[in-house]
């Protein structure tokens, strides 16, 4: 991630020279943890150049688990998973522990949940025997927040609020959706605010339900 870095730099130092007739800023989107794999190849992020040269990231704390594997029911936006290492607070720990001011990191959150459709229907907690993914557009098994909110209602789901992981589920029949709501979304803003974070952010406006995630995230955040 040596380019990376250089790429950084050069972009900072380009946006100094315009001072002071212009201001701008400069930000990243990232994955949720400095560390990754990119066709299984580990990287890592030079989070010591980020942090000198961006004015913050916006950390997709999201997309933990989806079609890529659909053998097991996963929550894909879970602030904490007591079996893998995969999930926000881990994400965000490391983060921070790499040297990541925690007021230079936005909490990513998703307005989009991902389902499965279960092996068995009377098998449906976290990590249940899935065969395939879910309802959604696409066939990818993707179903914005509206969407779940009126599937919920429309087939009597049973919807779980998992407060080990603080995610959300539900299910009806052999399909399973994995999501947040309002209850797990104020959880993440709260823990946010906590760690000084510097703010939050969705993915993507458009797929909220009448604003409620919306506004609940920003009654949250104390300003």
């Amino acid at each position: 991630m040596d380019n990376l870095a250089l790429l950084y730099k050069e972009w900072r130092a380009a946006i100094t020279c315009l001072l002071p007739t212009k201001v701008l800023l400069l930000t990243s989107s990232v994955y949720f943890s400095p560390d990754f794999f990119l066709s299984i190849v580990p990287r890592s992020y030079p989070v010591a150049v980020m942090a000198e040269t961006l004015d913050w990231i916006n950390a997709n704390f999201f997309d933990y688990h989806g079609w890529w594997n659909t053998l097991e029911t996963g929550l894909h936006a879970a602030l904490y998973d007591p079996e893998k290492n995969i999930s926000t607070s881990f994400g965000l720990g490391a983060w921070l522990r790499e040297g990541m001011p925690a007021k230079k990191v936005v909490l990513g959150m998703p307005l989009y949940g991902r389902t499965f459709e279960l092996k068995e229907s009377d098998e449906h907690g976290v990590g249940s025997p899935a065969v395939n993914v879910g309802p959604g557009k696409g066939g990818r098994g993707i179903m914005v927040y509206g969407a779940i909110v009126r599937f919920n209602e429309e087939n009597n789901a049973t919807v779980v609020h998992d407060e080990e992981r603080v995610a959300v589920y539900s299910y009806a029949g052999q399909s399973w959706l994995g999501y947040d709501d309002e209850w797990s979304v104020r959880k993440k803003v709260e823990y946010g605010m906590k760690l000084g974070l510097g703010g939050y952010f969705f993915w993507a406006l458009g797929f909220d339900y009448n604003w409620t995630l919306s506004q609940t995230a920003w009654s949250a955040w104390e300003y």
